[in-house]
């Protein structure tokens, strides 16, 4: 087992002793999604740290895109509640690049690449994407470069 998946199991036994009811739902959620992913395709099988790790960035994002959807429904209540839920899977992600971070490394993947004007976005992601990991969101990253590219 991935000492990722066991520090999340281990924590959720901690949540659930102290009733902390959002922090044991929200790992008991990812947990699930980790479990569903080892058992889907033919044969069962144990998903390494980087394939956890990849499965609590897509909950986080489900989280965010959940709440800002609530938000304009106008049900501020559930979008506090996934917000909340998103911030305790942030505790398990690496630390995000902040702009200035981000602004760097698309600029140098632009020199590098030697690219100008939006049709040239796909060469310079692929030289970006590597570099970032899961610090940064797709479309964070995409509207870096896109803004980049039209100044």
């Amino acid at each position: 087992m991935s000492t990722f998946k066991s520090r999340l199991q281990s924590d959720l036994t901690e949540a659930i002793r102290a009733r902390d009811e959002l922090r044991s739902s929200t790992l008991r959620l990812t947990l699930t999604a980790v479990t569903n992913e080892e058992v889907a395709g033919k044969e069962a099988r144990t998903l390494s740290d980087d394939e956890v790790l990849k499965i609590v960035v897509r909950e986080a994002k489900k989280r965010r895109e959940a709440a800002e959807a609530f938000e304009q429904g106008g049900r501020a209540e559930s979008a506090a509640r996934e917000r909340a839920e998103g911030e305790i899977l942030a505790e398990y992600l690496p630390k995000q690049l902040d702009d200035a971070e981000l602004k760097e490394i698309v600029a140098a993947a632009i020199a590098e690449t030697g690219a100008s004007g939006p049709s040239a976005m796909g060469a310079v992601m692929k030289v970006v994407r590597p570099k970032v990991g899961d610090r940064a969101e797709g479309g964070r990253i995409a509207a870096e470069i896109k803004s980049q590219l039209a100044g």
